[in-house]
């Protein structure tokens, strides 16, 4: 296993959409162990393959305490939203940066996992919330987009003077 270099906002890169896993095979499951590495390595509660340079709609997940539920998303697709939630959310991808985003309370997701079987499954609250970040990055989304344009600026700000101070 690897740790992977994570690319920070606002990496153009972060902008491209993901594409689909054809098949889930040897090399896609040594990329979500290296993803799940590097998540906990961080640390961080989810990963998209896009944060790490690799344009597959890949993501992993573990919003345990002790590291102990890991989950790997191939190819996930929300089919249902219910209710509305807030909560403050932050990202690998910029870090130090934490905010309130509004997403649904509840999804229903369809993805492969790392067998490649299909599997459905329903979410709720912060799992919730990050399934529906994880899938954002995926589509070339990152959660500052849910904020206003003078929060933007403020998190590019504040994110170069902390890249100037670890130069």
């Amino acid at each position: 296993m690897a740790i992977l270099p994570i690319l920070h906002f606002p990496d153009p890169r972060l902008r491209i959409k993901a594409q689909p896993v054809e098949r889930v095979d040897d090399s896609v499951r040594k990329l979500v162990d290296d993803m799940l590495e590097t998540m906990y390595e961080a640390p961080g509660i989810g990963l998209a393959a896009p944060q790490v340079n690799v344009s597959k709609r890949v993501i992993v997940i573990d919003i345990s305490d002790d590291k102990s539920s890991p989950l790997c998303l191939i190819n996930p697709e929300i089919i249902r939203r219910d209710g509305i939630e807030e909560m403050e959310e932050g990202c690998l991808s910029v870090p130090s940066i934490f905010e309130k985003v509004e997403r649904a309370r509840q999804v229903t997701v369809r993805f492969l996992d790392r067998d490649g079987k299909s599997v459905e499954t329903a979410a709720d609250e912060l799992l919730a919330v990050c399934i529906q970040h994880e899938i954002d990055h995926l589509e070339g989304k990152l959660f500052v987009d849910y904020l206003s344009e003078l929060k933007r600026q403020r998190i590019r700000k504040k994110l170069d003077k902390i890249r100037r101070r670890t130069m």
